[in-house]
């Protein structure tokens, strides 16, 4: 009786397709499993899935998103695949081959001359910065301070290679849709 209401449930409540094939089984769209009616990474995929050179998922592309395989759980089939694996979309840190060690080291021994710049795709302020010695030696103590903050990138878009264990930064912004809660009295 249980699973025959838990199965009225989900049916009604969460997915837009679903036929049950007999008692054990159903057969669903997986693009509309909640949290914790799926597992990604696929543990025998995971292996697979991280790129040893850049330490960022394969596949990612220049939109930040990368397909991952994925797992249903037991008692669900993909209409997709036709068995219990599917892809699913998952956002990711593209990179084009830009260190981030050698970034910084360029930034601090050769900053004055511009080469920093040049090697993240910025020609005309690293031409600028050789002309100048790196803005008298000002513009390369701010961009030494910038680069090790990570927040100039590479021109393209992408991120830096880094380490797995390495100085990563996330950036947190705010815009007109972000609000601050209320707290309650402590």
């Amino acid at each position: 009786m249980w699973r025959n209401l838990f199965f009225i449930f989900i049916s009604s409540q969460y997915f837009s397709f679903v036929i049950s094939s007999s008692e054990s089984t159903i057969l669903i769209n997986c693009d509309t499993l909640r949290m914790g009616q799926f597992l990604c990474p696929d543990p025998d995929y995971f292996n697979d899935l991280i790129d040893p050179k850049t330490q960022e998922i394969r596949g990612c592309t220049k939109e930040h998103l990368a397909k991952i395989r994925c797992i249903a759980v037991e008692g669900f089939i993909c209409n997709e695949s036709g068995n219990n694996t599917f892809y699913k979309e998952t956002p990711c840190r593209w990179t084009n081959g830009y260190s981030f060690e050698t970034t910084l080291l360029l930034s601090i021994f050769l900053g004055m001359f511009g080469i920093d710049r040049f090697y993240l795709g910025y020609p005309a302020i690293g031409l600028a910065k050789f002309c100048t010695m790196g803005f008298m030696f000002l513009g390369q103590l701010i961009d030494v301070i910038l680069i090790s903050m990570q927040v100039v990138t590479p021109a393209d878009g992408s991120f830096y290679i880094i380490p797995y264990y390495g100085p990563r930064v996330d950036i947190i912004r705010s815009d007109n849709n972000t609000y601050r809660l209320s707290q309650d009295d402590w």
